[in-house]
């Protein structure tokens, strides 16, 4: 099946709403968890916000201190299989606990979800992932 060409790639990949993010645990193993993202140009951000879960220190943040090669898959799968596709965009991972990355992550994601214009609770630290890779499949 035929790869999408990269730049509709790439767009498919930044509007779509969710994704799954992999990282490498200090055993080797997977860890994969959805994410909400922005990309601005070859930068994908995210941030550990306070909906539900143990707390603001995340397993994958440990894991990309450790081992900062990620993944993050989108896709499209509909019961019509003509309109299925997936991107995943390969990368390295930085954390910022704090600076100027962290803050525009915060800016790029209000802009891209309601939900985060009016939060008022503390955010945590900021994933970034340097875009390296893409690649993709549609029918």
């Amino acid at each position: 099946m035929p790869p999408l060409p990269e730049d509709e790639a790439l767009r498919r990949f930044a509007a779509a709403r969710v994704a799954r993010l992999a990282t490498v645990r200090a055993d080797g193993r997977p860890h994969v968890v959805p994410i909400v993202f922005a990309v601005d140009g070859d930068t994908v951000y995210s941030i550990a916000d306070p909906k539900p879960k143990r707390g603001l220190d995340l397993l994958r943040h440990r894991n990309i201190a450790a081992k900062p090669a990620v993944s993050l898959l989108v896709d499209e799968y509909e019961e019509s299989w003509e309109r299925i596709w997936w991107v995943r965009v390969d990368g390295v991972g930085h954390v910022a606990a704090e600076g100027d990355n962290r803050e525009a992550a915060i800016r790029l994601l209000r802009a891209k979800y309601p939900q985060y214009a009016s939060w008022t609770t503390p955010f945590g630290a900021a994933t970034l992932i340097r875009i390296e890779r893409v690649a993709s499949w549609t029918i």
